[in-house]
């Protein structure tokens, strides 16, 4: 059995902190002696390592706790999550350091490749094989064909504008995986009309209520629908930055606010993209 101090110069983490995590039920002594001397056994200090794990990762106590008390979480799936996180974040920082080391030597060609061709041409190839042959007609009649279709997206796909925009897709799926499974698995496309319609007919029904004010309820019930049917359509946990894009781009972008207020009206897109910046970033 170790004392409290022996634990803290063990683990580096101060006796206030392990008395800390006693008091809100986080990591408790093996036993406390009559003296009231917290004593922790192998068992124990196996826990606090996991603990300080998952403190490294940036998880909240709360939620630590409650990983380590509830025995129906799958720990190894939330460290599976964290560490392909972290893997993204490693490779974010190498190709940082690799571009900052290339500018040091006057090479100021910046490296901006998110998805490697090998990536993309599985992605192609997972997007074909899930189409029907009206959305691929689609694709065909914009470059002619689906071999000048392939060659964009393999050869073109490796500059600067178009890795930016999967760094974006990354940032709304919140992983390079996510977005590659969306594309194996996207919905059906009776099913994909469905929640573009309906997305639709909540932008028509908050162009109607142009001039309220976008924090009434009315308003961010309408978002809140907004929400809902972007996770679905989109296949996102968390539709926020995506949705927060499209509103900068009705403020932003002349196509999409000419396009947007042909359909519903003068100051529509304006008013839209208010009411989801207002749902997403004012205080509720």
């Amino acid at each position: 059995m170790k004392t409290v101090k022996e634990v803290s110069e063990l683990t580096d983490i101060s006796v206030r902190t392990l008395h800390y995590y006693d008091e809100i039920g986080l990591f408790k002594p093996t036993e406390v002696t009559e003296a009231g001397y917290r004593l922790y056994d192998d068992k124990a200090i196996e826990k606090l390592g996991q603990i300080l794990v998952f403190r490294e990762l940036d998880l909240p106590l709360a939620g630590i706790k409650l990983i380590m008390d509830n025995p129906d979480l799958d720990r190894n799936s939330v460290l599976a999550k964290q560490r392909e996180m972290l893997c993204q974040k490693q490779q974010r920082i190498e190709r940082i350091i690799a571009n900052i080391d290339r500018m040091l030597k006057g090479d100021y060609d910046m490296d901006f490749t998110v998805f490697d061709e090998t990536e993309r041409r599985a992605m192609f190839s997972d997007m074909l094989q899930n189409m029907n042959e009206s959305q691929k007609q689609i694709f065909v009649d914009h470059y002619g064909s689906i071999e000048a279709w392939e060659k964009h997206i393999i050869e073109g796909g490796s500059d600067e504008k178009t890795q930016k925009n999967f760094a974006k897709l990354v940032e709304w799926y919140g992983s390079k995986d996510a977005v590659k499974e969306s594309m194996k698995n996207p919905p059906k496309s009776e099913v994909f009309t469905a929640y573009q319609n309906r997305i639709g007919s909540i932008q028509k029904r908050l162009a109607e209520t142009k001039g309220t004010d976008v924090n009434s309820f009315e308003v961010r019930q309408l978002i809140g629908e907004y929400d809902f049917v972007a996770r679905q359509l989109y296949q996102v946990e968390d539709p926020k930055l995506l949705l927060l894009d499209i509103a900068r781009g009705y403020r932003e972008k002349a196509e999409l606010i000419d396009g947007v207020d042909s359909i519903y009206g003068e100051g529509s897109a304006k008013y839209i993209g208010e009411a989801i910046e207002a749902f997403y970033l004012s205080s509720r």
